[in-house]
């Protein structure tokens, strides 16, 4: 396959599956093993890296003016009643934290489980029948709506969210980085409607905390690619224009098509909920897991 082709078809997964809950990692590897892109390049493995960080971008982008609003009342908070660990960016920054550090030390760990089919398959069954009894758990109390007594939601704008929620979430999203297919968005989102809060607070508060997540952890991987400390590392300097042009494209195309699909969940989801991606996560991961079980990956 055409290699401008082939970065328009990847830019075109990461951009639509970074966001949705559904895992893009997880596609991600699916269409590389669809299209026979060798895992073991050190420019393919640069180019993943790089089409992510498109896809980060759109957010504080899409998110600008939310993002100017919290700056300008950090750290007090609209109301007056945060300080700087209660706000909503401090309780970002805690629960990134949180993930952090866990994931930091078992990086190898993680490495050998992105290799891994079966695992994602296996994540991506689980997550979706956890994320479709969580999301019926809530259903309710999402169709009550706010000033509603006797409900499950006590959350329904991020700046309304406790300390505890934040920890929580964090913690939940560790299994996004240990077990790939898990999806990041995924076990942000079912996690703070655990802990009480609405599908719209927790996916604004899931969009905000993959911003520090994921540059942090693109940013990391691509330091170590460029310095020649990870497996199968690729300078700068070996990169041609040919090379440059096929990261270009997908880098662009990752942001255009990671932005309608952020856009597009915002609306969806508080109007339909997250079943439809739990009912999809379950029909791939049953896939990948025969798949995976019958070409040993």
């Amino acid at each position: 396959m055409n290699d401008y082709v082939l970065s328009v078809l990847l830019g075109i997964v990461e951009g639509l599956t970074e966001f949705l809950p559904v895992s893009s990692t997880a596609h991600l590897r699916i269409a590389e093993a669809l299209f026979h892109v060798s895992l073991t390049s050190g420019y393919w493995k640069m180019y993943t890296i790089v089409i992510q960080l498109g896809a980060i971008l759109c957010l504080p982008i899409y998110f600008r003016k939310r993002i100017a609003q919290f700056l300008s009342t950090f750290p007090q908070g609209k109301r007056g009643d945060r300080n700087p660990l209660t706000h909503p960016l401090g309780l970002v920054m805690v629960a990134f934290v949180v993930t952090a550090i866990p994931a930091f030390l078992m990086t190898k760990l993680i490495g050998k489980h992105l290799e891994s089919l079966y695992i994602m398959g296996t994540s991506l069954l689980i997550g979706g029948i956890v994320m479709w009894i969580v999301d019926e758990l809530n259903s309710t109390s999402e169709t009550a709506g706010l000033g509603a007594t006797g409900t499950r939601i006590r959350t329904w704008h991020m700046e309304d969210m406790s300390l505890g929620q934040a920890i929580w979430i964090g913690a939940c999203q560790i299994l996004s980085a240990v077990f790939p297919g898990t999806s990041r968005s995924m076990s942000t989102i079912a996690g703070g409607q655990l802990a009480g809060m609405s599908r719209a607070a927790a996916l604004e508060f899931s969009f905000f905390l993959s911003i520090p997540t994921m540059a942090a952890a693109t940013g990391y991987d691509l330091l170590r690619s460029l310095m020649g400390k990870a497996a199968n590392p690729i300078g700068v300097s070996q990169i041609d224009a040919h090379g440059w042009v096929v990261l270009a494209i997908g880098f662009v195309v990752s942001f255009v098509v990671a932005y309608g699909s952020v856009a597009w969940l915002m609306s969806w989801v508080r109007r339909r909920g997250f079943a439809p991606f739990a009912v999809y996560r379950i029909v791939v991961g049953t896939v990948v897991v025969f798949w995976a079980l019958r070409t040993g990956g």
